[in-house]
């Protein structure tokens, strides 16, 4: 099974972003997966890795839900 971190900036008030991207992959994934987690950061992170790999990066990636859910299940 598999290991989802979405690691969010919290100075940044990313915090309800990543609620969202948590919820939209458990709605769409949740039985295919151990752990979705939340992991606090700073200096404008938002990331998501799937069993340590990123599957989004906010520097790289425009932000989609629905993109990031996408990313998630080819990796599951």
């Amino acid at each position: 099974m598999t290991t989802v971190e979405i690691e969010y900036c919290v100075p940044c008030g990313f915090r309800e972003r990543a609620l969202d991207v948590q919820r939209a992959i458990l709605t769409s994934l949740e039985r295919d997966l151990d752990r979705v987690s939340l992991a606090m950061g700073d200096h404008g992170v938002f990331r998501v890795t799937v069993d340590g790999e990123a599957v989004y990066e906010k520097s790289e990636d425009d932000y989609d839900v629905d993109g990031i859910v996408r990313a998630v299940r080819k990796r599951v």
